[in-house]
């Protein structure tokens, strides 16, 4: 009886050990700080902190981006492998406890008389029912570090979802973002076309009196020509854009949203506080993500050394069997059996040494992917931040580019008209009044969407 106590708990000790390894989080392999940091935020918030819904302002947009994640297939498919992740946890997790199931025969033999005492032969039918169990003795923790390998995965694929996630968020501001510049560039084309399709019937008109040159007259034809190219290109952008944007929000769109907002008047939070590297990527769920991956593959090492130890599996079964079905739950027809197996690794060429190789170099590879995803995350936020610190002194510029060449071509054309200038000059002064109001719309998009990448870098967007 002592004995029997002894060995169990000695069982009851072994079972509660593993062979895993101690996981230890690698270093992060980037700085302690970004390489050009904007002023810092007044707000202490971290991006990852703030929803999505208080980031964007605009209410189409908000639409927008719900229907997205009701209905774009790349999230579909991120949360049903976030339900088979899980799904196949809870069978790793299952071989924890025993397996108990129930069968139940009936078996009609007939025996040949040339080989058994019956003359002539028998026919010997047989009933039983049984209940069976069966349970491995995890003494070395195999079966918990393949539970422990399949929670960790559960929890990376929970973690890709949280990126895709963001990932669609982003994409469909950003695409919306894009909309409205091509629109209103294609409405600043358009403008331009008005202005040089009136000086062509001036100069026409000049012409035929004999007050203008046949070469202003050309001139100003191709101007038009110019000019209805520039609107065909950004009609064929704005068409590409907006089938694109249906791919992202995964379906047609309706036509209940809130009215559009002109490029000027979009609003986000462009004042996000940039945080520390340490605790910024951290937070990020493809870190995350990556992390967890990393802690799998720490588990799968203690499985796999748990291989080259016995594996004790203990079978056992009870019922009742009879020779007729009226006597299978009375009488002496009770039948049992118990059968311990304990398999004992010997001689395999290398095989589970290989194995557990294997699982160590997974783990080294995993620790990379780790380590490439916080030097991916770090370049990332560090290019938005670096936009941020200067793109607003460019914007500035820009506009005060635009109000110059305004001004050079209001002058331009009024000393034209009185004939001091020729159309020449006119039309060097329009091409770059053209170019200056682009580049403002442009600018003005860059500072948008640059906030968009900022929050998306810092780990912005997750919470639904």
């Amino acid at each position: 009886m002592k004995n029997c106590l002894l060995f169990l708990g000695i069982g009851a000790l072994l079972a509660g050990c593993t062979m895993v390894p101690k996981y230890e989080r690698p270093a992060a392999p980037v700085s302690n700080s970004w390489p050009r940091v904007a002023t810092q935020a007044n707000s202490t918030n971290s991006a990852a902190d703030i929803d999505w819904r208080d980031f964007f302002e605009d209410p189409r947009l908000k639409h927008l981006i719900s229907f997205a994640l009701e209905n774009n297939r790349d999230l579909r498919v991120a949360a049903l492998r976030v339900e088979q992740a899980r799904a196949q946890y809870r069978i790793q997790r299952a071989e924890l406890f025993p397996g108990v199931q129930g069968d139940a025969s009936v078996v009609r033999q007939r025996f040949s008389g040339a080989v058994t005492a019956f003359n002539g032969g028998s026919v010997l039918t047989t009933y039983s029912v049984d209940v069976g169990a069966a349970y491995e003795l995890d003494l070395f923790g195999r079966v918990r570090s393949l539970k422990e390998q399949a929670l960790e995965q559960y929890f990376a694929t929970d973690e890709a979802r949280k990126s895709v996630q963001i990932a669609v968020i982003s994409e469909v501001a950003s695409q919306y973002l894009t909309l409205l510049q091509y629109r209103e560039a294609k409405a600043i084309g358009q403008q331009t076309l008005d202005a040089v399709q009136a000086a062509y019937d001036l100069n026409k008109r000049r012409f035929e009196a004999g007050a203008a040159s046949e070469l202003d007259l050309q001139t100003s034809a191709a101007q038009i020509q110019t000019a209805r190219v520039n609107i065909a290109n950004y009609a064929q952008l704005l068409a590409q854009a907006e089938n694109a944007f249906v791919l992202l929000v995964g379906e047609p769109l309706p036509y209940s949203l809130p009215t559009d907002q002109t490029l000027q008047q979009e609003h986000v939070l462009t004042d996000l506080p940039a945080g520390l590297p340490a605790e910024v990527l951290q937070r990020r769920p493809d870190i995350l993500a990556a992390e967890h991956t990393l802690k799998a593959a720490n588990a799968d090492i203690g499985a796999a050394r748990a291989a080259f130890f016995p594996r004790i599996l203990l079978t056992g079964s009870a019922g009742t069997a009879s020779a007729k079905l009226t006597d299978l739950f009375t009488g002496p027809s009770a039948t049992w059996s118990f059968s311990p197996q304990i398999t004992i690794p010997i001689f395999d060429v290398g095989g589970t040494r290989g194995k557990l190789d294997v699982s160590k170099i997974s783990k080294r590879i995993e620790i990379a992917h780790y380590e490439k995803a916080i030097q991916t995350a770090f370049r990332e936020v560090a290019d938005a931040l670096a936009v941020r610190s200067i793109i607003d002194e460019k914007l500035e510029a820009q506009k005060l580019l635009l109000g110059a060449q305004q001004k050079r071509f209001d002058l331009t054309n009024a000393r034209y008209r009185q004939g001091v200038d020729n159309y020449v000059d006119v039309l060097l002064a329009q091409q770059d009044l053209y170019a200056a109001q682009q580049g403002v719309l442009q600018f003005q998009a860059v500072r948008m969407l640059n906030a968009v990448a900022l929050y998306r870098s810092l780990g912005g967007g997750w919470k639904l």
